[in-house]
């Protein structure tokens, strides 16, 4: 059973969030702030963390970098929960080396597909023992998709909802969810985790 962190200061969102991984077959475990988060990393060890922005004591950005410090937090997939959807917030906490970015109140559905995405994506590099090179989408047309589909499916495969995807090629939401039609038929997948997967193994075979 995979363990997730949630700290969160908002005890009705950490809750819910708590409910929602506990559904799926996940131990989930919450914090107050960062401070208690880290605590807990240290104890719990968890296999992943879901991290609100702004709280007391310690903030997301603060807990990111102190965790990235720990011998036990260095490979740790960390996904940050925030209200705010401006893009210099989104760019600072993925700079800091954060693997995702959830903008609440994010859906259970949205919540499930970053958590697993970023789990499948952290095992298949343990068994691969290398880093994966998301600088180019090349190695994705491969996969005999066009060069805005690997585009898209460069983001997804990084955990990027479709509004994320949107803002940082420049196209309407409308345009990716049509690339990602075209990119399900081309694999023959049926969900975004499942295209990512397919991604993330391109990929690695790549290097």
């Amino acid at each position: 059973m995979k363990t997730i962190l949630i700290i969160e200061d908002e005890k009705h969102t950490r809750e819910n969030l708590c409910t929602i991984l506990e559904m799926e077959g996940y131990r989930a475990i919450g914090a107050v702030d960062g401070q208690a988060g880290l605590e807990l990393v240290a104890r719990e060890r968890p296999d992943l963390v879901l991290c609100d922005v702004t709280m007391p004591r310690l903030d997301g950005h603060g807990v990111l970098l102190k965790l990235r410090t720990m011998p036990c937090g260095e490979s740790i997939p960390f996904i940050f929960l925030t209200a705010k959807s401006d893009r210099p917030d989104v760019r600072t906490g993925m700079n800091l080396g954060a693997d995702d970015y959830l903008t609440k109140p994010a859906s259970a559905e949205e919540v499930l597909a970053a958590v697993e995405t970023r789990l499948i994506r952290r095992q298949i590099l343990q068994k691969a023992q290398t880093s994966l090179d998301f600088s180019s989408s090349l190695p994705l047309e491969a996969l005999g998709l066009t060069p805005r589909e690997a585009e898209v499916l460069l983001w997804v495969a990084q955990g990027k909802t479709n509004a994320d995807v949107a803002a940082i090629l420049n196209m309407a939401e409308k345009t990716v969810k049509i690339h990602l039609c075209h990119v399900f038929e081309k694999l023959h997948v049926e969900t975004r985790t499942a295209a990512g997967l397919a991604a993330i193994e391109a990929l690695v075979r790549e290097n």
